[in-house]
């Protein structure tokens, strides 16, 4: 995940957090299938709210949808893409992509 962010669906919340590389997926039932299906590595995702694993499936969803690539961000602050990424030491945002939901 290139940064934080967080998704609803109905009374479902999940917060995502990007965490360092070689942390792993910390994440609760429904949303750790969805990340291990993405092939997402490291994650770390609280769901609040519902228990319903569909709203929570669906607000893992909406959560993914807001991520923006580096490449949109430097794009929107008239920045070159090395003044993003430089700011993420751990290189976990280099070369990963989030799939488009």
């Amino acid at each position: 995940l290139h940064h934080d962010s967080e998704g609803r669906h109905g009374a479902g919340k999940v917060v995502l957090r990007s965490a360092p590389a070689g942390t792993g997926i910390i994440a609760g039932g429904a949303m750790r299938a969805v990340f291990e299906m993405l092939g997402v590595h490291d994650v770390v995702a609280k769901s609040l709210g519902s228990t319903n694993p569909y709203n929570v499936v669906r607000a893992t969803f909406d959560a993914l949808k807001h991520q923006e690539n580096p490449r949109g961000v430097a794009a929107r602050r008239n920045k070159k893409v090395s003044e993003i990424v430089s700011r993420r030491r751990d290189g976990s945002v280099a070369g990963e992509t989030v799939a488009e939901a």
